[in-house]
């Protein structure tokens, strides 16, 4: 075996060694990094440092904190609550209703805050606590919510797409546009399965168009920053950093005062918080950079992609199911974030080896790691939702595993079919997938999928 061969394996060996030890993800991936750069490189531990460094050093990692902030907000002053009412107006009434509330609500809060983790809090808050009156066992709740929570990861303005485009080099907007698509086919599809097979609930009568016009003037300010944020971004108007920067001061501006004005003496602890709450994503992407670019040093994509070649050639399909497999298990252990960085080298290898649009990809790659989140052993997602609704992990792993299946259809749609990914961002902004204006006369030409 090469020397470069066993420096890789004692990396990924050490840092699931550790992390199994109960070694935060961060120290442990950036231990696997000296521990391999010390015994098997000539590379100095400052330039390594540097590269955590670089890794973190970019623009567009701002946007983060910002709309992790704006999502704390609407979630600690309440207004998040608003969004969910107005769901409920909609899809409440349905067999099932509060499930299909749990898939709604998470569609639309997850346009704000972009991130999983503040899906998870903000619906298991308010909406758990009427399921399990209503008879939901809290284990399908907790599957349930936990699933709901991954569109975030697939929305704008979602996080693993700005870092995705960050450190790969792909535009933001295009992957903010291909998977807008896809989230809304998993929440379709979470709200199909609950009405098919999940708990009746209690039977509520159709919402008056009152009542739905009531409940939507309430969420109609709220449901702004959405718009804002991808019309913002999509003409060009901001970039996704000032996009967060325009929702946070929206809501400081327009929302907390008009909607609840009390809480703005809170807003010192809402600032804390999402701070802290950037800081470990971003401490994990520093040590995931140091590991991804010391993978590319050793020659790590080329052996991956000898490997998916040996076995897939140039087929560009059954190249992307493996990458679904692989990114699934690796979504099992690392959160999407440093996974992404850490695996993009492999990522850019192979797209390249199969002929596949940055684009396309990009979101494939982002609802993979989304699902390896509430997937066994580990699920952080789902670990999170189940400790909010108070059950055991393993009671809602059960009750997550029928859920899979609408992934799967997912994943294989987006495979098969790049257009489900492809049509948004070229008819709103082509030259993010590749399109250049037509020399010939209006229009733009698009290369094939």
């Amino acid at each position: 075996m090469e020397l470069n061969s066993v420096a890789i394996i004692v990396m990924v060996v050490t840092f699931l060694y550790l992390g199994y030890q109960g070694v935060p993800v961060a120290f442990a991936l950036a231990a696997g990094a000296f521990v391999t750069t010390a015994f098997f490189t000539k590379i100095t531990m400052a330039s390594m440092v540097g590269q955590m460094f670089n890794g973190i050093n970019q623009l567009e990692f701002l946007a983060i904190p910002f709309f992790l902030l704006a999502g704390d907000m609407m979630t600690a002053a309440n207004i998040t609550e608003r969004l969910i009412k107005f769901a409920q107006v909609l899809v409440g009434h349905f067999r099932s209703g509060l499930a299909h509330v749990v898939s709604l609500s998470s569609m639309l809060f997850a346009g704000i805050s972009g991130s999983m983790t503040a899906d998870v809090a903000a619906i298991s808050t308010v909406v758990m606590p009427y399921m399990k009156r209503e008879g939901y066992d809290p284990a399908f709740s907790a599957a349930l919510v936990a699933s709901a929570a991954t569109i975030a990861a697939m929305v704008p303005p979602s996080i693993m797409a700005i870092v995705y485009g960050a450190v790969g080099n792909v535009s933001i907007a295009g992957l903010f546009l291909g998977g807008a698509t896809p989230g809304i086919m998993v929440g379709v599809g979470l709200m199909a399965y609950s009405y098919l097979f999940g708990p009746a609930g209690i039977q509520k009568k159709r919402a008056s168009v009152g009542q739905i016009a009531m409940s939507g003037r309430a969420a109609l300010l709220p449901l702004m920053i959405p718009i804002i944020i991808i019309g913002g971004v999509v003409t060009g108007t901001f970039t996704p950093a000032e996009a967060g920067m325009i929702a946070v001061v929206y809501i400081l501006v327009v929302l907390l005062p008009l909607l609840n004005r009390g809480h703005i003496r809170n807003l010192p602890h809402d600032f804390m918080e999402a701070a802290i709450l950037y800081s470990l994503p971003m401490s994990a992407v520093a040590a995931a950079s140091a590991v991804g670019w010391l993978l590319a040093y050793l020659g790590g994509p080329d052996i991956v992609r000898g490997w998916i070649e040996a076995v897939a050639g140039d087929n560009r399909v059954v190249i992307m199911y493996l990458m679904v497999i692989v990114l699934t298990i690796a979504g099992d252990f690392l959160d999407g974030v440093p996974a992404i960085a850490i695996f993009m080298p492999i990522i850019i290898s192979l797209s390249q080896l199969g002929h596949i649009r940055p684009v396309h990809m990009g979101v494939l790659i982002i609802v993979s790691l989304a699902f390896g989140l509430i997937t066994p052993p580990y699920g952080l997602i789902l670990l999170l939702s189940s400790t909010l609704a108070g059950v055991t992990f393993t009671r809602a792993l059960r009750q997550a595993v029928p859920l899979y299946c609408v992934y799967f259809l997912v994943i294989t749609l987006i495979i098969f079919f790049p257009d489900i990914v492809l049509w948004l961002p070229r008819l709103l902004m082509p030259t993010s997938v590749g399109c250049f204006p037509n020399p010939n006369g209006a229009g733009y030409l698009c290369p094939p999928n």
